[in-house]
């Protein structure tokens, strides 16, 4: 499983923690931001706190978030280490 990471979208630090496939726990300057479900490479959904649940409304802060999370590269000593951990 992914380790979780974080990633930058307009000035504002996003901690993801990788859940399931395409799922993600969303921290969002400490405070949980809530879950998101990556539907498409460019449309990405809220999951409904309660039933978990897709959430199909238009939110910009939630696809900016998953295009992060896509585009995001480990850093060398990340992946190094885990490397290590095989041996």
């Amino acid at each position: 499983m992914q380790e979780p990471f974080d990633v930058l979208v307009n000035g504002v630090v996003y901690s993801v923690f990788p859940e399931e496939k395409d799922v993600y726990t969303i921290f969002k300057a400490g405070v949980e931001f809530g879950k998101i479900e990556k539907d498409t490479e460019n449309l990405w959904m809220k999951l409904d706190p309660e039933t978990e649940l897709p959430m199909f409304n238009d939110d910009p802060e939630v696809n900016n978030i998953g295009k992060a999370i896509v585009n995001y590269v480990p850093e060398p000593d990340e992946e190094e280490d885990e490397d290590e951990d095989f041996e």
